[in-house]
């Protein structure tokens, strides 16, 4: 599993990521906010991060090409 440090420093790059990359990104955030043995401290620096890219992303115009 990736630390929690790298995967909120992988939060922050989410707009300039790829996709794939980015779903990844995301896929590892999850994996920590489902693990109870990490820190309540950086499950909640985490969760925060994601909801702010996760509402970022909602404010972004979808193109025809474009999926969730």
């Amino acid at each position: 599993m990736t630390a929690p440090n790298v995967v909120f420093e992988h939060l922050e790059e989410l707009e300039k990521a790829g996709t794939v990359k980015s779903a990844t990104y995301r896929e590892e955030a999850l994996m920590i906010l489902a693990d109870p043995t990490i820190s309540l401290k950086w499950r909640l620096a985490i969760a925060d991060r994601l909801n702010q890219a996760n509402h970022d992303l909602a404010l972004h115009t979808v193109g025809s090409e474009d999926s969730y």
